[in-house]
């Protein structure tokens, strides 16, 4: 038996040396815990390095983190720390087995190694990707995404990988929608719709759900194009309308809302729309955020609001963490997730919010408040989620 008082120590020296393949986080410290039940660590290889990937795993779905070793060793300690009763550590020296104690007292265990040092995942040279192009699925054939025999057109590589990032965060969220009747989804400023079709090709077609899609754009060309596309494709519960985002009254709930690149304060009014129509899960990728780079004003951050692009780039991460603190006091539990490489667009946060959100609303209202009259605005989702809000 090790010291047990030496743990963290041991587990960080093991992730700093490269010398830990796999980890596995168990048992919480609280029945009454939120958190994922299991945690699964693996050592990857990616274009930038050597990583370690964090697998939650959360009844229904599973998230992911990528994270170098220093930040790796911090996350675990504090995982194990704040969260875990059990750890199974794989190393190259020995299976390392860590348990605690009701009242916290640390136990580690040695055991002969069974990690192979073969067993490094190389994520970047061969991705399992959620619509696969030896199968290509005939709507990104139609969408020139995919040759007729499965290959990815040059030009279309980033693209393809949008779709799949996309689709994974979609599936990370898909228990969360209703299993005992048809789920309607809405995909407000859907353009040419290659999300739309994949979300309707992800969820009707391989996994058989029973859905109805509504995309929704103001340009009528590519309505009709998109509308041309999925009857060929024989799509039959997918459709696309000309409309407003602010205006649409058709329906009168939806489970789940779509809104990709949106500009400026027409994300805040598909969310808004989300919210009244209790949306089980909320997908946005904002654009364009201008609304509070025309308000925001305050003394302290003079050095950085003097300067046009610090101040641009502020004004668009306050606005996004004003959009999921609100989301998080009507009743969401709100994730920013990075969509797809810096290198391909800048437009690459998501905002991916599921009802069910847990925690101290009120003090979260506090917090908004506190830092809302701090920049000295009035944001539009704010105003459009009057209604449901507290008094301030």
């Amino acid at each position: 038996m090790e010291k047990a008082d030496q743990w963290e120590q041991v587990l960080v020296a093991s992730i700093m040396e490269h010398t830990l393949h796999h980890g596995t986080l168990s048992q919480l410290q609280s029945k009454q815990s939120d958190f994922a039940p299991k945690t699964v660590i693996r050592k990857v290889q990616l274009k930038q390095g050597l990583h370690y990937q964090f697998e939650y795993h959360v009844p229904g779905r599973v998230t992911h983190d990528n994270l170098l070793p220093e930040a790796a060793a911090t996350h675990t300690v504090k995982l194990i720390q704040e969260h875990y009763r059990q750890a199974l550590l794989k190393t190259e020296e020995a299976d390392l087995q860590l348990l605690f104690s009701k009242k916290g007292k640390p136990a580690l265990l040695r055991k002969p190694p069974t990690a192979s040092t073969g067993n490094l995942q190389t994520h970047d040279r061969k991705k399992n990707r959620v619509l696969a192009s030896e199968t290509p699925a005939p709507f990104l054939v139609e969408l020139g995404i995919l040759s007729s025999t499965g290959k990815v057109h040059a030009q279309k590589q980033d693209k393809y990988r949008q779709i799949n990032r996309f689709l994974e965060m979609v599936l990370d969220v898909a228990e969360e929608l209703p299993k005992d009747r048809p789920v309607t989804i809405v995909d407000f400023g859907c353009g040419k719709s290659y999300l739309t079709f994949a979300l309707y090709h992800l969820l009707a077609i391989e996994q058989q759900r029973q859905i109805r899609i509504i995309g929704l754009d103001l340009k009528a060309d590519v309505i009709a194009w998109c509308e041309q596309l999925a009857r060929k494709l024989n799509y039959e519960d997918l459709r696309f309308l000309q409309g407003d985002i602010a205006q649409y009254e058709e329906l009168q709930a939806a489970d789940m809302v779509v809104t990709l690149h949106a500009c400026d304060t027409a994300t805040d009014a598909a969310l808004a729309k989300a919210v009244s129509w209790g949306a089980s899960v909320i997908m946005s990728v904002p654009c364009c955020q201008h609304e509070l780079f025309r308000q925001v004003d305050n003394d302290m951050l003079s050095p950085l609001l003097s300067h046009g692009l610090l101040k641009e780039r502020f004004s668009a991460l306050a606005t996004d963490a004003i959009r999921a603190r609100l989301l998080e006091v009507v009743g969401y539990k709100v994730q920013l997730l990075e969509f797809i490489d810096p290198e391909h667009t800048p437009k690459n946060l998501l905002i991916r919010a599921s009802l069910g959100g847990r925690g101290d609303r009120s003090r979260k209202w506090t917090e908004y408040v506190t830092f809302r009259d701090g920049l000295q605005v009035q944001p539009y989702l704010e105003k459009a989620l009057a209604g449901r809000l507290p008094d301030g």
